[in-house]
């Protein structure tokens, strides 16, 4: 047999339909509340920030939701995404377990992100709104939002976490040149960052900062919506169209996984992959165990609490119940910029409260370590996120090898990490350190946390 494994699929089996795993779930996640009454919201509550077809997808029923033919033409670029088998990398750690990764590294903006953000561009347009605010950490989601705006002829306007913006100067100018407009965050530009800058003027901001900046400015202005890039129920589900792929793409080869392993910061990478899966388990089909995993400096599910919470650091958005630090946690400044988020999604908080996937936190330095062995192997040079995933599957490839089991693991690459060579640096020189988050810290954040009643 060949070393080198890679199944494709054709265009005509890119999946029409995204999959909404909520009605399937025994019991539906807790509603999100209005901040002030703390009273479950509607459809018309969240009319300010989205256009009403992505509010009635964060609310539907529906167990499948068309996909529109001008997203599927976009789409089309770049889906359907290989599935490879890392053959090399099953080598170099001598184990009997199989590890296939998913890359979705192939997108014009380099990660999956383009899945939702297109979509999002799409419906916004459908609606007449012509710019569109949002924020981002590492960079990817505000280059596939920027790329995403430009083919529906909408403005981006960008405020990237500081830390990030100072560290990957290249996204910024991938964002301009697809015509975003970028600002680091915390920014003058907004009261939420002059609030947050009165109070650190050096502050290396957070995803939390950010996304208070980009709603600010989106709130009160008819013309402009907001775009989150992970975390609501709407963004996890435009990405089961990798999950679904995965399916059929293992189908072709006779395997099934025994383990599913995804990086989580927001939730969406893990959920595009995995809800589907979860689906066939659910159905009994198929029995893998599934897995996040986060970076140990940001452990939301691993040491946060299952409450109520803000989206946002300065308390702008509904009250959303999941894995939180604390809304006003600022992270330490690691390169794993997405997933540096102070929460975890709802939806995912929610299925781990069902006990459906488990969670464990990997320290970044063992993170790199998978990241490189995987770059001299499988030949990828995997953005930092995903090494998380990698890590994971490192560990248990070599529980295997001390086994003897034959596990299947399967994992999403979610993205290149061209971008972050300034971590790979630090890295390779000895530079980069390790930060557990401790949970006095986790205690302390709790204190401002609001109490909601039930």
């Amino acid at each position: 047999m060949s070393d080198y494994i890679k199944v494709t699929l054709d265009e005509s089996e890119i999946p029409t339909q995204w999959y909404n795993i909520i009605p399937d779930l025994s019991e539906p996640p807790p509603p999100p509340l209005h901040p002030g009454t703390h009273q479950p919201i509607g459809p018309d509550d969240l009319a300010p920030l989205f256009p009403m077809g992505l509010i009635l997808q964060e609310v539907s029923q529906d167990s499948y939701i068309d996909i529109p033919g001008p997203v599927m033409d976009v789409y089309k670029r770049w889906r359907p995404s290989p599935l490879y088998r890392a053959r090399a990398l099953e080598k170099a750690l001598d184990t009997p377990a199989k590890i296939f990764y998913k890359y979705e590294g192939g997108s014009p903006a380099g990660s999956h992100k383009p899945n939702t953000a297109v979509a999002q561009a799409y419906y916004n347009a459908q609606e007449g709104v012509t710019k569109l605010t949002t924020e981002t950490g590492a960079g990817q989601w505000g280059s596939a939002l920027a790329f995403a705006c430009a083919q529906f002829g909408l403005e981006c306007e960008v405020w990237q976490v500081a830390i990030s913006f100072d560290q990957k100067p290249y996204r910024k100018t991938m964002m301009e040149t697809w015509g975003a407009t970028v600002h680091s965050s915390p920014s003058n530009l907004t009261e939420a960052g002059r609030k947050i800058l009165a109070m650190d003027p050096n502050s290396p901001g957070s995803l939390g900062i950010a996304i208070s900046e980009a709603v600010e400015a989106a709130v009160g202005d008819e013309s402009t919506k907001y775009a989150l890039g992970s975390v609501l129920s709407h963004v996890l589900l435009h990405q089961t169209v990798i999950g679904e792929e995965a399916l059929l793409q293992l189908a072709k080869v006779g395997e099934t996984p025994d383990l599913l392993v995804g990086c989580t910061g927001g939730g969406s990478n893990f959920a595009g992959l995995s809800f589907p899966f979860l689906r066939e388990k659910m159905a009994g089909k198929m029995n893998p165990t599934v897995r996040c995993v986060e970076p140990a400096s940001c452990p939301s599910l691993t040491k946060g609490e299952f409450r109520y919470d803000f989206g946002d650091t300065i308390g702008m958005t509904p009250l959303v119940k999941m894995h939180t630090l604390g809304h006003d946690f600022v992270p330490d400044p690691i390169h794993a910029g997405g997933l540096r988020y102070h929460g975890m999604s709802p939806l995912v908080s929610h299925i781990y409260e069902l006990g459906l996937v488990e969670a464990e936190a990997i320290n970044q330095t063992e993170c790199f370590a998978a990241g490189v062995q995987f770059a001299r192997t499988e030949g990828i040079l995997p953005a930092p996120e995903p090494t998380h995933a990698l890590a994971a599957a490192v560990r248990e490839a070599k529980r295997c090898k001390e086994t003897g089991e034959e596990k299947v693991i399967l994992t999403a690459l979610c993205g290149h990490g061209h971008f972050d060579l300034t971590a790979y640096e630090a890295y390779l020189s000895g530079r980069l350190v390790d930060y557990d988050y401790p949970d006095e810290k986790v205690a302390a954040a709790m204190k401002n946390v609001p109490v909601v009643a039930g």
